[in-house]
This record gives structure tokens, sequence and C-alpha cells, in this order.
């Protein structure tokens, strides 16, 4: 395991109904990276941006983004009590969405790279690294052999490595018809991101990132991802140092 060079501060009051592996990743970062600036991805669905406002609330922020297709009340209602913080309603693999960003201390990629197809994940992060000196991630990671397209496994390996049934939707649509366009997003069925899509190595994510002149300056395994026994809750830190 790699030299973990942060300390662990203490759980803060404002973490409560979040997950301690991310705010913890994020303390480490603010707490010795610097970081005044960030775009937190994707981060409105489920949390209702609350790994936003946690940084918000904690950390002394000049300027943030949140980014994702929808912002429910909460998140709105809370953005008013933070002048600083811009939503930006939009696909965040979106090179329109992407050109309104300035450049930014951190990135949070927090549960969403697997889901990244056309652009793939790797493209995300190809495309912000011009952004950013730093990516905070939080992900579950593939303990296979290598990366894999989770949908090129067949159906029943598929739900051996997802946490959903194949009776729900999107799921059942996206098997019963995975090349046809989805009239709603004019993209294949198959190419919907809101599945899960990838399972992804340490190994790959970490050249990724080196090539990109990234180092990994944080980790942290949490073990077996809820039920999936191929999957673990990993939490990184990358910082840019220009020698990939």
């Amino acid at each position: 395991m790699p030299r973990n060079i942060f300390k662990k501060p203490p759980r803060k009051d404002a973490a409560a109904g979040l997950m301690k592996e991310k705010t913890d990743a994020i303390d480490h970062a603010f707490q010795h990276a610097g970081i005044r600036s960030f775009a937190d991805l994707g981060g409105s669905w489920g949390v209702d941006g609350g790994y936003t406002f946690y940084a918000l609330d904690n950390y002394p922020i000049e300027s943030c983004f949140l980014v994702d297709l929808f912002f429910p009340d909460d998140a709105r209602r809370r953005k008013k009590n933070f002048r600083r913080l811009q939503l930006i309603q939009g696909d965040f693999g979106s090179r329109d969405t992407i050109s309104q960003l300035p450049e930014l201390d951190a990135i949070f990629l927090f549960d969403v790279l697997l889901h990244q197809v056309d652009p793939d994940w790797q493209d995300i992060v190809r495309m912000y690294s011009a952004l950013t000196r730093c990516f905070i991630v939080y992900n579950p990671q593939y303990i296979g052999s290598q990366t894999v397209r989770l949908l090129d496994l067949g159906e029943e390996e598929y739900f051996k490595n997802a946490p959903h049934s194949r009776d729900e939707e999107p799921y059942a649509t996206v098997f019963r018809n995975p090349d046809e366009i989805d009239p709603r997003t004019g993209r294949k069925y198959r190419d919907d991101k809101g599945i899960w899509q990838w399972g992804i190595t340490d190994k790959d994510l970490c050249d990724l990132m080196e090539s990109l002149g990234f180092d990994k300056v944080y980790f942290e395994n949490y073990g077996q991802w809820g039920p999936l026994k191929s999957f673990e809750g990993h939490a990184f830190i990358f910082t840019f140092t220009g020698k990939g």
C-alpha cells in the first residue's frame, strides 16, 4: 500500500449524513494541498451537493462550482448562503460545460468515473487535467486483473458486478434494446450514464494519472463495496507534479 503522507483529522459534525471516506479525503486535500477553489462533478445526485457544502462549511473557499444535470430544491436553497458557489447545469462530460469552468485547485470525482461513457472515464480525466492541479477521487474500484466495460461481460456477469436488479429500469431497457437510441438523450441505451458502466482497476487509474503528470499522494482502501465481491471502495488524492 502506498504511503499516506497525511494525518487523520477529526470528523466534523458537518459531515453528518455524508460518507466519511469522502470527507476524510476532502479534509486531507484542503489541509495539505492549499485548495481554495474546486468543482464537484456530478455532486448533486443523491446527496444534494453535500460534499460541496461540507467544503464550504469547513474551509476558506474563494470560488467553487457544483456541476450536474439537475439540482434539487435543497441544493438551490443552500446555495443562497454562499456567494462563492456557482451551479452549472449540464453534463460535466460535455465540452460546452467544461468551457464554463476556469482553472481550479481541485476536482471532486465521487462515485462518477464508473458511469462515464462517450466520453469514457479516461477522457473525462484527461479533459479536466488541463484545468486542475489536484484530483480528489472516491470510486468503487474493480479488483479484477484489468479494467472492463461491465456490459461486455454479458447479462449474467453484469448483475454479479452491479448493485441493481435486471428488472429495474433503466437496466431492463438497456439489456433489451442496447443499441437502440434513447429518445430522451439521443444516445444508445447501452451508453446511459445512469447505469454502472465500468470496472476500473487501481493500476489503470493511477497509470493514467501518472501519464498526465499527477502523483498519487493519498490512498485509503475501505474494503468490499457493499455486496459486490469484485469491488472495493478506494479514496485517492492525485496532485500535479508535471513528471508524466
